[in-house]
């Protein structure tokens, strides 16, 4: 009977009493499912304010061109930078279910303050012409620091969420039990899936109620959604299943640099296996030649063991000695380095879809028979390209593949290269339809808000981009997730989120130096307040000048990129006093 109830237990996972999860009353798909609800409606929060954000930003708050760019991705780069944050307070403090229970109330709260500010006329300059820009007032010191605070509880709020809703959601699943993990596995493959079409839906309802209704009941739709997201999210409480936080990984990466520097001065013993090694033999790491420096964390010196005398069951100092496994363990992450930051470029590219190509379709013909399109809807080609190139990978690419190599699609390094491939294209096809935008723009007159030219002529830079995201964004959750240590996995995937986060960073950072450096003789520049005047092409031509840089050293840095081997565990035991024997 002991037994029965045993197997009916699932090992390190515990209910919402703290007491061991029972398999057949918590975790598996609905509680999975109540998660993943979390997820959808945070993605159509946040894009469906982020894709339209700078119409607003011109059109409502009468900034310049240049501004409104910079405002969208700092405030895109300030949510995926959170992630950080919120993995680490997860990790070592509140616990994933806590923490996105709490992160998503900051959302709400950000999200309605939005809704508040875009509705009350006191917090936004007097209309005007805002495209010709004559005699507008743009927003004074206190309507920008009312519209900040709220963006960034939105971000706040967005990088609590997303550092821990789909670690939480694997949570429900055990992965030693065969159908659980064949759940988990599908739970991945539609997490994607179902965040784009939450994508979708904001880039194309949402757009179009903020445009053609109102700015703030489109806002206060996503301060709604959230808020359901949030009961729902709660009427789970009592299904999920919850694991024990084992500490950041941050803090285990920080004790092997500091005790590495401790011990700087110290050398290598010449039998490498007299470094300290306390893991299973099972989950041990072979030691590896790269970063020797961090070995001498592992040095066992005077003192290290200074507590096992008043307690023979406790370990060393892990911020003056660390095992082989754990400094192999930072090893691993520090060869991801040169990969992580050889993607950032991309990024840097993606943040033009939701700026300035959303302004350049502001300035073109967008009408379908009597309907008229809104210009952030134009991303919807983006999302389509998302979700048409991950069906064609799923269904066609990939069966080939597997015929032709005997591999079951390209791998992940390979995708990531394919999608900076894609992304530079689509900056040189961008760089191209700008120029004939600017030309039709010289011939009507510049000062003219509406072009007699399609909006489609932006469609192609947007599929291109798209589809780059398809196979950069897998690729970059699967080699960070399976090329990172077992203990680790969380900290790798905030890891690839900062990459999203620095690519818009780096937009507004060359953004800002491109407007100074070209406006310095007087003239508006490459990056003028109405686009009609500027050189946008010139931009994009440089941006897919440094795609193409980046991308050969990517590739560099692929080829020098060595992935762990799976070799059989080191046969020794830690060596205390220096001979192999155990003081206790």
């Amino acid at each position: 009977m002991q037994e029965e109830k045993m197997s009916m237990q699932v090992e390190d996972a515990v209910d919402y009493k703290g007491f061991p999860a029972d398999r057949s009353k918590t975790g598996g798909w609905v509680p999975a499912a109540l998660i993943l609800g979390i997820e959808i409606c945070e993605r159509l929060s946040t894009m469906g304010i982020a894709v339209n954000l700078v119409t607003y930003l011109g059109g409502v708050m009468h900034l310049p061109s240049s501004t409104s760019a910079n405002i969208v991705t700092d405030f895109m780069g300030t949510c995926f930078l959170l992630c950080l944050l919120g993995g680490f307070l997860a990790d070592s403090f509140l616990g994933r279910y806590k923490t996105i229970a709490i992160f998503a109330i900051v959302q709400t709260l950000g999200t309605s303050m939005l809704a508040i500010t875009s509705k009350l006329p006191q917090l936004r300059p007097p209309p005007c012409n805002a495209h010709d820009m004559i005699d507008c007032k743009q927003a004074d010191g206190f309507q920008m620091g009312m519209l900040y605070l709220a963006l960034y509880l939105i971000a706040l709020g967005t990088g609590g969420l997303k550092s821990s809703v789909s670690g939480f959601g694997t949570d429900q699943f055990n992965e030693k039990d065969e159908n659980e993990k064949a759940q988990m596995a599908f739970f991945f493959n539609r997490f994607f899936f179902f965040i784009s079409i939450g994508t979708l839906m904001a880039v194309t309802v949402l757009v179009y109620i903020q445009d053609e209704v109102g700015r703030s009941l489109g806002y206060g739709i996503c301060s709604v959604s959230m808020f359901i997201a949030i009961l729902i999210f709660f009427s789970g409480t009592k299904r999920y299943r919850y694991k024990r936080s084992s500490g950041s990984p941050i803090v285990q990466i920080f004790q092997v640099i500091a005790a590495a520097i401790r011990k700087r001065k110290l050398n290598l013993p010449y039998d490498i296996d007299m470094l300290y090694e306390d893991a299973p033999h099972a989950s041990r790491i072979h030691r590896t030649e790269q970063f020797q420096f961090l070995d001498k964390a592992a040095i066992v010196g005077e003192g290290d063991f200074e507590n096992r005398s008043l307690n023979c069951s406790s370990g060393p100092n892990p911020w003056k000695l660390c095992s082989v496994t754990r400094v192999e363990e930072v090893k691993m992450m520090g060869r991801l380095l040169p990969i992580w930051a050889t993607t950032i470029m991309f990024w840097t590219t993606y943040a033009q879809m939701i700026t300035f190509s959303v302004q350049q379709a502001s300035t073109m013909n967008r009408s379908i028979g009597d309907f008229q399109i809104p210009a952030g809807s134009l991303t919807v080609f983006f999302v389509a390209a998302i979700l048409i190139t991950l069906a064609v990978y799923d269904r066609l690419i990939m069966p080939l593949w597997k015929k032709w190599k005997g591999k079951p699609g390209f791998s992940s390094r390979q995708r990531i290269a394919i999608g900076l491939v894609l992304s530079t294209l689509g900056m040189a096809i961008a760089a191209l339809a700008e120029m004939k935008r600017l030309s039709t723009a010289k011939s009507v007159g510049r000062s003219s808000s509406n072009l007699p030219l399609s909006v489609f002529l932006l469609i192609p830079q947007f599929f291109l981009v798209g589809a780059g995201e398809a196979f950069i964004y897998t690729g970059q959750l699967d080699f960070f997730i399976t090329q990172s240590p077992k203990g680790m996995k969380t900290m790798s995937t905030g890891l690839f989120l900062t990459t999203l986060s620095l690519g818009f960073f780096v937009s507004s950072f060359l953004v800002s130096v491109i407007k100074k450096v070209t406006s310095s003789d007087g003239g508006q520049g490459w990056l003028a307040d109405n686009i009609n005047y500027g050189r946008l092409d010139l931009f994009y031509g440089l941006l897919a000048i440094l795609g193409f840089i980046n991308l050969i050293i990517y590739l560099i840095c692929a080829v020098w990129y060595k992935p762990e081997k799976t070799k059989p565990a080191i046969q020794m035991e830690a060596r205390f006093n220096g001979n192999g024997e155990d003081k206790c």
